[in-house]
Parts: structure tokens; sequence; C-alpha cells
């Protein structure tokens, strides 16, 4: 196939191709449209195979009318009621213009097949009526819905020529340029399977046509995006029907899946990827009954990984024999070369010069066709004693550089011993390993290779952003837990990427602590570019460290989940943020089932978030939280006992860097009411930053200043708060800041008089102290008290959100 050059002045619109089951009956389309409202793409492009099992219906026609059988009429009166229950079910009365195009049809089929001779493209015009019948009725559905939408016969674009079908991507692109640019904003219902000649001809595009339609669209119309919806999410490691611990491959690279697809999968197939290879759209596979189960997309490079990915099989294989009495090796390539214009080359084949034999393996859909495409070739082709010998079945390995890993290939072997083997293939390009056998109960095989081979370690990438404090800490820890953490959880982990203010370092082989600690050479990144440059990781699951204190940073976390990239924050920006945009980063992480962990961002290493979460397990209800949350405020009041000026402490503490940078980061309480908000978000409760009720520590005549110009004037604090000091020894109490939230949404930060034998009178400077009320800790709350601030403390809760984490995946 021609590379598929784009055009700068065309618009990028998605492609989404439906197949004949996700469209099998009313609930379908139903199904379908919601998906389609869902996505929120006015613009899109959705090719529709025909409804059910539509075309064998009209394949079943054809042949019963073409043997003479008198049951064709009873076929073709069966479809006419099947249509037409269809449209009434979807459409209700709102389908009559419907029903009428169905009607002038069904009379044009019968006045076909009645007064016209049936040749190859009599018979193409009747099969393209099932497509064209999905394509109405899907677009009067979401117009009916109030989504602009019309229907699109491909044959008004898609000019096709030869056998097997070659495309005019000239004539083509022009045509639907022109027809898309008369619907700018309109949702075209195209059908797939069909295209016509250059004398308006229809022309089928064979097997799995549809699928091949949709890529094509996307190619010629310079999509950025094609998704196909089945009945299956993607590519798993085994067919999930007959190995139960078969796994969905949320990423599979281009090649693979173009060898997957020639070794006769059903979910992929070879004419399908030539339009992505040739173009620069994405692809991904998804299931149009479970949409949220999630997907494979196919990428362009190959993951880093080498071996088996998949294991799959063909249950009915047939053998065709050639017997090559001279030039054999030279007559081989020859045929070899013949048959791969036609695009017929085999599943596997077995050279054996010895006995003059040349074995080829196809599914038997195609052997029909090959063994007669040989027959008349014979003659000419230099063999003779054609044979066709059922009785097979085929299994093989797919993955990168599978021919390559010993291991593999012993294990593979070895499970073939005993086996009743015809023959065994390595393919040349080291993307399989092909075994064909005499035909058996595949299912035991196919468990036991699975088992064997997919047992290895899941490869995780890791990607840090923040080379700070707390980030250097954690990367000396990591570096010290790695073979703890790979051993206990059998996962492979790499440190694939490193940002910072400058720039990042990527390194898909894995970053050394020495080069990112001590020689960091970052390259620039522009945001969102470097998104782009994490999606093709090759990883089993990639895991975003977020040690900053970025809110730019927080911008892009739907963004990542989107491309499932599991996170790990301590950055409060993202567990604190306004309620709206806290539920919807919580939406998305359920949809596409990524995780979220911020143990680090309350109480560093103290097991804070993780008591709500048992304590609501256990059915506790929490009724309130309190406590002192800002190390930094814990050491200060632990201090002022009004013998030094309040001014002198901060200060002091500023020196031994036990402050923010600016002080009043600090003092003005926000890092506190992050904190408050969190958890009451973590114990189930809708809280607001709004809603929290905080008392500043910092006038408002400081505020404006610059931390030069306050530290000057720090000592402007100092009145307020020896006043503060005096009423509480007046109440016989001491002056905390204390951080307090309710279940009935009453939630407050700031300075605080507590009796003098308070829980939160007595800490250890610097100390953080939570207290949680539920039912039954109620007059004597769950205390947890501790160091909440440090490098070393927060580095461990990181850690320890990471070994949750992977052991959850």
């Amino acid at each position: 196939m021609s590379s598929f050059q784009p055009d700068p002045g065309l618009h990028r619109r998605p492609v989404h191709k439906f197949g004949g089951s996700s469209l099998a009956d009313s609930a379908c389309f139903h199904r379908v449209a919601g998906i389609i409202s869902r996505l929120q793409q006015p613009d899109a492009l959705v090719v529709v195979s025909a409804p059910g099992k539509t075309t064998n219906r009209l394949i079943e026609l054809l042949n019963l009318f073409t043997s003479g059988d008198s049951a064709a009429p009873e076929a073709l009166s069966g479809l006419h009621a099947f249509q037409l229950g269809l449209i009434e079910s979807t459409l209700g009365d709102a389908g009559s213009e419907l029903v009428a195009a169905l009607n002038d049809d069904i009379q044009t089929i019968a006045s076909v097949l009645e007064h016209q001779r049936l040749d190859e493209y009599t018979r193409n015009q009747i099969q393209s009526f099932g497509e064209l019948w999905s394509s109405r009725l899907l677009a009067a559905l979401l117009a009916g819905q109030g989504m602009p939408a019309a229907s699109l016969d491909a044959r008004r674009f898609l000019q096709v020529s030869g056998t097997p079908v070659q495309v005019d991507e000239a004539v083509s692109r022009q045509q639907l340029a022109e027809i898309l640019a008369e619907h700018p904003d309109c949702i075209l219902v195209v059908t797939g399977f069909i295209a016509a000649d250059d004398k308006g001809r229809t022309r089928l595009l064979g097997r799995n046509g549809s699928d091949f339609s949709a890529t094509l669209l996307a190619a010629l119309a310079d999509s950025s995006e094609s998704t196909i919806w089945s009945d299956v999410p993607g590519v798993f490691s085994a067919d999930p029907r007959r190995v139960k611990d078969a796994s969905l491959l949320t990423r599979l690279s281009l090649p693979e899946a173009a060898e997957l697809a020639r070794l006769g999968s059903s979910v992929l197939h070879s004419r399908t990827l030539g339009p992505v290879a040739a173009s620069r759209q994405q692809l991904m596979l998804r299931c149009s009954y479970h949409p949220d189960d999630g997907h494979t997309r196919i990428l362009r490079q190959a993951g880093r990984g080498q071996g088996a990915r998949i294991v799959t099989s063909v249950d009915d294989t047939v053998l065709l024999e050639l017997t090559i009495p001279r030039n054999y090796q030279a007559t081989v390539e020859a045929l070899g070369e013949w048959l791969g214009r036609r695009e017929l080359a085999p599943l596997a084949s077995k050279r054996r010069p010895d006995s003059k034999l040349w074995q080829l393996a196809y599914t038997r859909e195609q052997a029909d066709q090959v063994f007669e495409l040989l027959r008349d070739h014979q003659p000419a082709g230099g063999f003779e004693g054609l044979q066709a010998k059922d009785g097979y079945s085929l299994l093989a390995l797919v993955g990168k550089g599978v021919t390559e890993q010993a291991e593999q290939c012993l294990h593979f072997y070895h499970a073939l011993n005993e086996q009743p083997l015809e023959f065994i293939q390595p393919a040349s390009n080291g993307l399989s390993l092909v075994a064909v056998v005499r035909k058996m109960v595949l299912d035991p095989l196919l468990i036991r290779l699975h088992q064997s081979l997919f047992s290895r370690p899941r490869r995780v990438g890791l990607v840090l952003f923040g080379r700070g404090n707390i980030g250097q800490a954690w990367l000396r820890l990591y570096q010290q837990q790695k073979q703890r953490l790979e051993q206990e959880l059998n996962v492979l982990v790499t440190l694939y990427g490193v940002f910072d203010s400058r720039g990042a370092m990527l390194a898909s082989q894995g970053l050394e602590l020495e080069q990112v600690l001590d020689d960091f050479q970052p390259k620039g990144v522009a945001w969102p570019d470097w998104l782009e440059a994490l999606e093709e990781h090759g990883f089993d699951s990639l895991v975003a460290l977020d040690l900053t204190a970025s809110d730019s940073l927080v911008q892009y976390y739907p963004a990542m989940v989107q491309q499932h990239i599991h996170l790990i924050a301590a950055n409060k920006l993202a567990g604190a943020a306004e309620q709206d945009s806290y539920l919807r980063l919580k939406q998305t992480l359920n949809e596409h089932k990524v995780r979220f962990l911020s143990n680090a961002t309350v109480g560093a290493g103290l097991p804070v978030q993780s008591s709500l979460q048992m304590l609501q397990q256990s059915g506790e209800q929490i009724s309130a939280i309190s406590g002192i949350f800002s190390g930094t405020l814990s050491w200060l009041f632990q201090h002022f006992d009004g013998s030094r000026p309040f001014s002198e402490l901060v200060l002091e503490a500023w020196e031994q860097g036990l402050t923010e940078p600016d002080p009043r980061e600090d003092l003005n309480g926000q890092d506190v009411k992050r904190k408050l908000v969190i958890l009451a978000r973590e114990a189930g409760f809708d809280l607001d930053p709004a809603q929290v009720r905080l008392t500043s520590l910092v006038p408002d005549v400081l505020l404006g200043l610059d931390k030069d110009g306050f530290i000057e004037r720090m000592q402007e604090l100092d009145q307020p708060l020896a006043e503060a000091l005096a009423r509480a020894r007046e109440q016989g109490g001491v002056l905390r800041h204390v951080a307090r939230f309710a279940a009935d949404g009453e939630a407050s930060v700031g300075l605080t008089v507590l009796p003098a034998d308070h829980a939160f009178a007595h800490l250890r400077p610097g100390d953080n102290i939570f207290a949680i009320e539920t039912q039954h800790y109620a007059e004597n709350p769950l205390v947890i008290q501790g160091p909440g601030a440090g490098r070393e403390v927060t580095a461990a809760a990181v850690q320890a959100d990471l070994w949750s984490l992977l052991a959850g995946l």
C-alpha cells in the first residue's frame, strides 16, 4: 500500500467503526448511539457493518437463487421482516422514511434477481444493502437524539480497481474532502465493506472489509485516531474463552499486530493494518458492550520488551502440498512471491527439498480459494501433485524477538514434543514461532503454554516529577528497596524518566541513580508535548510520581489518566482542588481504572489516610477529624510561651529550614486547609475548599510584600499573637493551631485555645497529631502522632504508596 500523504488543509476527524455484533439488534443500536453521544465528537466519522448476520443472509439468498431453490423468495421475505422489525423497534413511529426506503430496496433486490444476470457486480450490489441499512438506521437514531448526523454511502468517494482491490488514493481523497467540506459539523455514518470502481459498479473489500474501510477512511481523511468497536475489548494474551488467566494487552506494536493478523486472528486483520502503517492514525480496539473494560492500543514503535506476548491458534487448518520436481528453491521462491502479490501468503510453510515437497498451511476459509488459484497456475508454476489435506491445527507464539528467546522456544518445543507434530516454523522476522499439528483439542496445550510463558514479572516504568529534597530522598530509598520490591511483588521496575523545571531525561533501558543525582542533563520539553513522549513507553504499566508543588502538572493529571498512567502524589493540589475539578478527576480515574495514591500529602509517613480507609472498610462512620497538621506550626506553638517574641521563633525556624522558603506559606494556613480537605474527602465527605473557615496568622498588610520585605516587618506579628497567648492563659489553656472537620460540614483552620491537658497540648515540637472520631471512637478518639514532615518520612510514604500500587496491579 502506498504511503498516505496528509493534506495540511484537511480537518482531522476521528473515525469509529462498529461491527455487525455491535449492531445486532435495537438494544445494540441504542448502546452504540450512547457511546457516540458520550464521546462528544460532533464531527466523527462512524463506519458500520451490516446488522448482525445480515450479510450472511444476503449471501444465502444469492446462493438459493443461483441454485434455483424455491426457498429464495421466503429468504428474501424473512430478511425484509427482520430489517423492518429492527427499524420499528429502534425508531418507533419516527422510522416511516426508513421503512419506505427499505421497501424500495427489497423491490430492487427482487427485480435484480428476477430480471438480471447475476454477475460479480450485481452480486456485490445485493450484498451492499446490509451496510446501507445500518448506516441509514444509525444516522436516523443519532439525529433523533439531537446529534446532527447523516448517512454516507462509501461508493460516493471510495474508488477502487483490480483484484484484490487497490484504492485509487488521489480520486478517493479528493471526493472525500469535498463531502467532508459539505458536512463540517455533522456525524457521518459511513457504509463499510463496499466501494465502487470508475464505472460506478459496486466492489467489495473482502473478508472483514468494514475494519479495512475504517482505517482506510481514517487514512484518506488524515484522521489522528481510529477506533474499532466489537464484542471484545482488544487483544488478549490468549483467547479468554479458552484460557481463563488470559490478560488484555493494553499496548501492542504494529509489527506484532500485523503478525497476529497474518496468523488468522479474529480480532485483527492484515488489510486493516495496511492504512495504519501508511498514515499517521493511532488505532485502538474497544468493546461496544462494555466500553469501560479497557482497550488495546496499536503502537507504531515496538516496546523494549522481547519475547512472546500472545499464544494464538487456528483449530481448523488445511495443508496444501505441492510437488516440485525441478529447480526446487527457485520455484518455491517464485511461488511465494506469486502468492504474496495476491495477498495469499500462507500462515506457515515447510520446505522439504529431499522429498521435493512444499507444505503450505491455510485457514479453511482461505484454503479453497488458494487451491483453485494454484490449480489454475500449475502449468506455469513449475509444480505438480497439488493436494489439500484436512485435519490439522495451528498453534503459535507471537511477540517481538520470540524466536531469539531460548527459554520460551524451549517451553514451546517441550510442550509440543509429545503432540502429533507436523512441523515448526520460526518466522524470518522473529515475530512468531508457529507449529502445525494433527487436529486435536488445543485447550490443554494453550493453557499449559500460557502458564509457562506468562508468569514473567510485570514490567513497570516509573516517571519521577521533581528532583528537589523529597525527590532526591525518594530516589535513594527506591535504590535501596528496588531489589526487595521486585522479588516480593514479581515485577521489573525501571526508572523510565525524570522531570524537573529544566526539562527531562527519558531512557527505556532505565536511568541510573548516580546519573539522575549527579549528572542530570535534561532536554527541554514543551507542555504538553512530553505526554506524547510517554505514550509509546513499552511497559506493562506506567506510574507517575508527582513530588512537586506544581499546579501546572496537576492540570495534566486527567490526560495522564487517559493514557492509563497510574499516579502517586506528594503534591496536595489535586486532592484539595475545588470540588468540581476533584470529582471530574475521580470520575476519569474510575472510567479508566487507574489508581491515584496520595498518602504522602498528609502526615508524611504517618498512616492517616490508610487508617481512614480501614475504619470505613470495617463499617465505621467517620464523625470528625481534627488535629495539628503542620510540623512548622507545631514547632512554633510548642515553643511559643511568651518568653520570646513570635517573630523571633519564626526567624529561627526559617533559618533552620523548618519553614517554606517564604514563611507566610506556613503561617497563612493554606497548606493545613488542603490537608483537611484531603482527609475529609478520604473519609467520604464532599468538602469544597471554599467551605473551610480559615484564619490566617498573616495580617493583610503583610501579604503584598515580597519575602524579604515580610521578614523585615515580621515583628508586626508579635502583638496580636502575644494577646492571643494571654487570652489562652486567662482561660487556663494553651494556644495551638488546629484543623477540624465534622460530619455536619463544619470545617475550620486556625488558632484554638485548648485545655492544658488536651492530647494536642503537649507534643514533641514539630510532631503532627490526628484525632479520628467514629461511633466507636467517640469518647476516646483514635489518635495518630509523629513527625508529619521531612524529606525522609515523606519519601517513605511515597515508597509505601508505590508498593501498594504495584501489589494491586
